[in-house]
């Protein structure tokens, strides 16, 4: 461990005893029974309010528990947030709300695929675009079978009921790909006998449209949700117009009083064009993208043990005309890439109360991931042929256990340990373990070390030079400790941890040692430190506000991964009207390493909206409204200030 490591760490620690030492004594204590549990990773779950962060349902389990019980750090992000930020994505709600968590853009809307892209994910200094990170819908993994990561276009806001992100390893539930963490969305549906259906659509600048329809019916034991969106703009910037339409079904029934069946769908496409950076504009940079997901679930739910069946399947259809730049003397493109992947996959898990205090869950998994990849030409010498990039599938097969044990009223030990087989790599062990104390005047504090991995993917090891076939999987060690209190009868709820991750392995492209030419290589360590930070209170019934820091120390700094992140956040609620604003200040973002280039700047965002009537109200959302010059993607200015509003129509009975 470096010296400035170490420095960082002590300061780390010291933060972190300020935390917990803080005067509680003028506030009742209570312990926590450790028989309280609530429902976890279901749709079942009981979305509790931001503010109340020591309450929350989390991805962290796949059984039943109280998040107090969990020794790793959870965010989650309910209903009622993401309906006050109004934005048609779910990731810029996530980037504001989740300490650690950044997510990259290039304009005011669509993320892309490709060369330019944006919408890349990153955690505490590791990034989903190279896929370490995972996304989830509920529960079942949705990173693509060719170039692993995630579509970001494709979370949409009208699909979750709330998010969830797991803030460090889960790969002993998750596997390969949730090495840095994981997101997992919720979707939504209807807990009671009822119809509820809403419109929202808005109209704004650079010819900017929203729409979204969303209708959900209960009745008896059958339940639907069914939700349809078409989101389009012009862009601030020549050839950035960005068009997309978007549709997700899910059906619910309840065979008996211990057992239910669900079935769910989600596609979206998006034509998308990128510019390029503004020093060498593209011309004809087109994309045209396909995804889909569908599951089929079995779920049981009995006093002492619950578990569930799922069957899952990713599809994806990409057309890609990269462009080209006339500054600099190129041509059209001959070829159009394009591509067909998918991901299929079983899981299947029981988790059991076998005496009081105890749970042990033990479940198996079965993926299948692949796709194939091809260059078609329409000019040139080689018009009218067609040239294979890729063909390949692999398979990854896995058990584990999640192991849980009360000590009395004081002290809860977890444990797990995921056994990973891949068809081409090998055998994976992957072992978590924690614990958590429960201190008077209701503050719980923990300690965890976990161990995240991933399986280099199709595009690292088989497509496009530098590729290299011999890649080995990569891993990384998590080690934090946390503390986090509530108070005021759980109005007022602060968190505060701090990690340090150590990882070896990491793919990067170098000169070829054994020849001309770059080479993906297991070459690249990763030796990251960082504090979190979250507070919420809810003031009375009409205010609230929140806020959360983190702070990244990289001994190796990357891309898109700040060393300063902070948000404050208020909230309003009174009669017809509703508003929610924040500040947002970014400072140490690398936009290059070679050479250094790091932005800084303040985001200032509001929305506000005004009930007409019963059924009907109307919105506004600003964005940018400092009107900052920054970028997230080098050469890929941000918009100015931005303003977009529209009406709101509630129907349901």
């Amino acid at each position: 461990m470096t010296v400035n490591m170490k420095k960082t760490l002590i300061l780390l620690s010291c933060i972190l005893l300020f935390y917990c030492l803080l005067p509680v004594t003028a506030f009742a204590a209570n312990t926590i029974a450790p028989d309280t549990e609530i429902y976890e990773n279901s749709a079942d779950s009981i979305a509790r309010s931001a503010y109340k962060i020591d309450e929350v349902v989390v991805t962290g389990t796949r059984s039943v528990a109280d998040v107090r019980h969990l020794s790793q750090t959870v965010s989650v992000v309910d209903r009622s947030t993401i309906e006050q930020n109004a934005q048609p994505s779910l990731l810029p709600v996530l980037s504001r709300q989740v300490p650690g968590l950044f997510i990259t853009s290039r304009g005011i809307m669509g993320y892309g695929v490709s060369d330019g892209a944006a919408g890349g994910i990153s955690l505490r200094g590791l990034s989903g675009g190279n896929a370490r990170m995972m996304v989830l819908i509920d529960g079942h993994p949705q990173y693509a079978g060719i170039f692993g990561h995630p579509i970001s276009d494709a979370y949409q806001s009208m699909l979750a009921e709330r998010v969830e992100v797991l803030r460090g390893p889960a790969s002993v539930l998750y596997g390969s790909n949730a090495m840095g963490g994981v997101i997992n969305i919720v979707t939504r549906r209807l807990d009671e006998d009822g119809v509820k259906t809403d419109f929202r659509a808005g109209y704004g600048s650079f010819n900017t449209v929203e729409t979204e329809l969303t209708n959900m019916v209960r009745k008896g034991r059958f339940s639907s949700t069914v939700s349809a969106s078409y989101n389009r703009t012009d862009g601030h910037r020549q050839d950035m117009q960005f068009e997309q339409y978007g549709g997700y079904l899910k059906l619910g029934y309840e065979l008996t009083d211990h057992w239910d069946l669900s079935a769910d769908g989600d596609v979206t496409h998006f034509n998308a064009s990128y510019p390029g950076p503004v020093s060498a504009p593209l011309v004809d940079g087109d994309q045209r993208i396909t995804r889909g997901v569908a599951s089929l679930a079995v779920r049981n739910e009995y006093d002492r043990t619950s578990g569930a069946l799922s069957l899952f399947y990713n599809w994806g259809n990409h057309w890609i005309n990269d462009g080209y730049t006339p500054n600099k003397g190129e041509g059209p493109q001959p070829a159009r890439f394009n591509s067909y992947d998918d991901m299929m996959g079983i899981s299947l898990y029981q988790s059991t109360r076998f005496f009081e205090g105890n749970r042990i869950t033990v479940g198996f998994d079965w993926f299948r991931y692949g796709g194939r990849a091809w260059n078609d030409f329409i000019a040139g010498e080689n018009a009218g042929s067609r040239t294979m990039l890729v063909d390949k599938f692999e398979n990854e097969l896995a058990g584990y256990m999640d192991f849980r044990q009360h000590i009395g009223r004081i002290v809860t030990l977890n444990a797990g340990l995921r056994v990973d087989h891949h068809s081409r790599v090998g055998t994976e062990w992957i072992p978590q373990a924690g614990a958590v104390f429960h201190l008077p005047h209701s503050v719980e504090l923990k300690a965890s070390a976990s161990k995240g991995f991933r399986y280099p993917i199709l595009r690292e090891m088989y497509m496009f030079p530098p590729q290299n076939p011999d890649l080995q999987p990569e891993s990384m060690w998590n080690y934090e400790i946390s503390a986090m209190q509530t108070l005021l009868d759980g109005n007022l709820s602060y968190g505060v941890n701090i990690f340090y991750i150590n990882g070896k392995n990491m793919i990067m492209t170098l000169p070829n040692p054994n020849g001309s030419g770059m080479l993906n290589q297991n070459s690249g360590k990763i030796e990251n430190a960082g504090v979190e930070v979250q507070i919420g209170w809810r003031i009375n019934g009409t205010w609230s506000v929140d806020a959360n820091y983190s702070f990244l120390h990289m001994e190796n700094p990357v891309v898109a991964a700040p060393e300063h992140k902070f948000y404050a956040g208020g909230n309003f609620s009174k009669g017809r009207w509703n508003a929610t604003t924040g500040i947002q200040y970014i400072a140490g973002l690398y936009t290059s390493v070679s050479p250094v280039v790091k932005e800084e700047f303040v985001l200032w965002d509001a929305t506000v909206s005004f009930r007409i009537l019963p059924w009907l109200s109307v919105w506004a959302r600003g964005e940018n409204l400092l009107a900052q010059e920054y970028e997230i993607n080098a050469g890929y200015p941000m918009p100015r200030a931005t303003v977009i509003a529209g009406i709101l129509c509630h129907a349901g009975r």
